[in-house]
């Protein structure tokens, strides 16, 4: 019963870490309840897990691998445009420990042990992931953030990238405004806004009249990974490590439309 309920308390980070690693909720959520049904199927796995955690996210890319064996070929060539997409862009290796490592706070170790490679390998592909997001094209970003202090903190870190921000606002009104203004490739917004307004209400609002990858900022990630709803596929939690925000931005942009970045 213990695994069983640490198991259902980390079900959001490993959500979370599926979401960027696909860019989106839909197919990051799919392979989340494969790895659950894999689970299911043989239980005993994770009854003799050191670390529930650690096991868990290797079920996870354990089940990754048979589902993507197993999607049917008319899924894959049209019969479903948005799979098809998503599996044409399935992160590299590098990627993976990238997320691993700074996404979800794993040691080099424990993520050796998530993808059964040698520790060494995981160091050198975390290298070349860091060193891919340097060269990274750079985008417009628009922050909404209604904490001085944190916004200034998230634009130093945006700047630090290479990106411009086209603006910072701590309001629905004026972050609409702003986005209709300079159509940014990138949204980072906090859940909770200045007088009572909601981020997720800003953003879906944005959404409609323009399409920009979004990282939501919170306190509160859990509210946002529950799987029951439409939900955002790039969440990091606060207080964050600078680390941590830079690969969010760069995994987000990745998926993002190339006229949405501006080419340094």
């Amino acid at each position: 019963m213990s695994v069983s309920q640490d198991i259902v308390k980390l079900l959001p980070y490993l959500r979370r870490y599926a979401r960027a690693l696909t860019g989106s909720q839909q197919t990051g959520d799919q392979y989340v309840r494969v790895a659950i049904e894999a689970i299911i199927a043989e239980p005993d796995r994770m009854k003799k897990a050191s670390d529930v955690r650690v096991e868990l996210f290797r079920v996870f890319h354990d089940a990754w691998s048979i589902f993507d064996r197993a999607i049917p070929a008319d899924r894959v060539n049209g019969g479903d445009e948005a799979l098809s997409a998503q599996l044409a862009s399935l992160p590299s290796l590098e990627r993976q420990i990238l997320l691993l490592v700074s996404l979800e706070g794993f040691t080099t170790t424990e993520a050796a042990l998530i993808l059964e490679l040698d520790e060494s390998e995981v160091h050198e592909h975390l290298t070349a992931a860091r060193a891919e997001l340097k060269r990274q094209s750079t985008a417009r970003v628009l922050i909404i953030e209604d904490e001085p202090v944190i916004a200034m903190d998230i634009q130093s870190i945006v700047e630090s990238l290479g990106h411009t921000v086209v603006g910072v606002a701590a309001r629905q009104a004026e972050a609409v405004a702003l986005a209709q203004k300079h159509r940014p490739g990138l949204v980072l917004a906090d859940v909770q806004l200045q007088d009572g307004d909601s981020g997720i209400v800003t953003v879906q609002e944005i959404l409609r009249a323009m399409d920009a990858p979004v990282i939501f900022v919170t306190g509160f990630p859990e509210r946002l990974l529950t799987g029951d709803r439409v939900e955002p596929a790039f969440i990091i939690t606060k207080p964050f490590d600078p680390e941590t925000l830079k690969v969010a931005i760069g995994q987000a942009l990745s998926f993002s439309a190339p006229e949405a970045l501006v080419r340094a």
